[in-house]
């Protein structure tokens, strides 16, 4: 599994980051990224779970 990128945005006075990761298909052996919004303090649970 490896990080792709993590950029931030931000909406009003919300700040938000936008965190892509690259997740190894167990089935296919095929990669897929999976991207999410959310706070910057989750980004690295985000990124450390499988």
């Amino acid at each position: 599994m490896a990080k792709k990128s993590v950029a931030s945005l931000q909406t009003g006075s919300k700040r938000l980051t936008k965190a892509i990761k690259m997740v190894k298909s167990p089935k296919s052996g095929a990669y897929t990224f999976v991207e999410s919004v959310m706070s910057p303090e989750k980004v690295d649970e985000f990124l450390a779970k499988k």
